[in-house]
C-alpha cells in the first residue's frame, strides 16, 4: 500500500513538461526548468537588439527511479517533444552596470505518458517564463549574465489527470550565466539556478527548493565550429511539504552528460545541438534527450 502511494505521488499529481521536461523532481516529479536546456553561449548575450531563439527537444524516458536511486517497479512511458520561441531584448541602458536585458519564453508541448497501463496525450501551451537582468562584457572572451526569471502558471492543469503541462504554481528563479568564448581554443559555460516555488492550489502542494546547473564544455577549430561535452547537474535542497509527501521529502537528484556542438557564422547566427544522457537519479523519471537551440538575429 505504501509503495503504491510513492507511485502515485510521484506519477499522478501532475509533472511540469514545459519546454523540454527533459526528466521528473518535486511535486509528480516534475520541475519548472528544463535541465540542461542550455548549451554554448548561454552567458554571452549579444549587442544592443531584438534576437528569436527557438528551443527544439526530444525526451524519453523508461524507468522511474526511487529515493535510493534504484528502479521502481512500475510499467512506464514517457514522450515529450517540445518547440519554444524565446525573445530577447537587449539594450543599451545601463543596468548595475551591466546591459539591460530582458526575455520571454512561451513553451510548446507534446506530451504522451503510460503508467501500468494507463495513457494520456496531451498538446499544450506550458507556463510562460519571463525574466529580465544585466549583461556583463569583461573582455571578448569572457562574458556574464545575472537575472531572474519568473515562471507564472498559465498551462493547464487538472490533479485527476495522469500528467499535466502546466505546474499550477508560482516559481522564482535568479541565475548566474558565465561563458568564456574563443573562435580557436577552449570555450566553457555555465548556468546557475535557484528556484523558489510556491504552492500548488489545486493540492494543497508546495514542492522543494532546487538548486541546478547547466553546463558545456568545448574545443573552437577556428572556423565557427565548436565540439565537446555538455549536459546538467540537479539537486533538490529543500523536502517538498503537503498531502502523500513521503518521509524521506522526496528530494530528486540528477546528473546528465552527452556530447555538445556549436556552429557561429560569425554575423548574429548560431546553433548549438547536444545529446544527454541521465544517471545518479532519484525520485525522478530517468531516459535521454535530444536538444537544439539557434539564434536569429533582427
Amino acid at each position: 500500500m505504501q509503495q503504491s502511494r510513492a507511485l502515485t505521488t510521484l506519477v499522478t499529481t501532475g509533472a511540469l513538461l514545459s519546454l523540454a521536461a527533459a526528466s521528473w523532481a518535486t511535486e509528480g516529479g516534475g520541475g519548472m526548468y528544463p535541465n540542461g536546456n542550455e548549451n554554448y553561449l548561454t552567458g554571452a548575450l549579444p549587442p544592443p537588439g531584438f534576437y528569436v531563439l527557438g528551443y527544439a527537444s526530444s525526451y524519453r524516458a523508461d524507468t522511474l527511479r526511487d529515493n535510493n536511486g534504484d528502479k521502481l517497479p512500475v510499467d512506464f512511458k514517457l514522450q515529450v517533444n517540445a518547440v519554444a520561441p524565446r525573445f530577447i531584448w537587449v539594450s543599451d541602458l545601463p543596468l548595475a552596470g551591466g546591459q539591460l536585458a530582458m526575455h520571454a519564453i512561451t513553451p510548446l508541448v507534446e506530451l504522451d505518458a503510460t503508467v501500468n497501463g494507463r495513457s494520456q496525450r496531451k498538446r499544450e501551451l506550458g507556463d510562460i517564463v519571463l525574466g529580465g537582468g544585466a549583461a556583463y562584457h569583461v573582455s571578448d572572451k569572457l562574458h556574464y549574465y545575472a537575472g531572474l526569471d519568473i515562471n507564472a502558471p498559465t498551462g493547464q492543469f487538472d490533479k485527476n489527470d495522469l500528467v499535466n503541462v502546466g505546474r499550477n504554481h508560482w516559481n522564482v528563479e535568479p541565475l548566474l550565466a558565465v561563458s568564456y568564448v574563443q573562435p580557436r581554443g577552449i570555450n566553457a559555460d555555465v548556468k546557475l539556478m535557484y528556484d523558489y516555488n510556491w504552492k500548488n492550489k489545486d493540492t494543497d502542494y508546495r514542492s522543494g527548493q532546487e538548486v541546478h546547473a547547466d553546463y558545456a564544455l568545448g574545443w573552437g577549430f577556428g572556423n565557427g565550429w565548436v565540439a565537446g561535452v555538455g549536459g546538467y547537474a540537479y539537486r533538490q535542497v529543500t523536502d517538498d511539504v503537503g498531502p502523500n509527501v513521503p518521509a524521506h521529502g522526496n528530494r530528486g537528484k540528477a546528473f546528465a552528460i552527452g556530447p555538445s556542438i556549436k556552429y557561429d557564422n560569425g554575423k548574429g547566427y548560431f546553433v548549438t545541438a547536444k545529446w544527454q544522457r541521465e544517471s545518479g537519479v532519484a525520485n525522478r523519471a530517468r531516459g535521454s534527450e535530444f536538444k537544439l537551440r539557434m539564434t536569429l538575429p533582427f
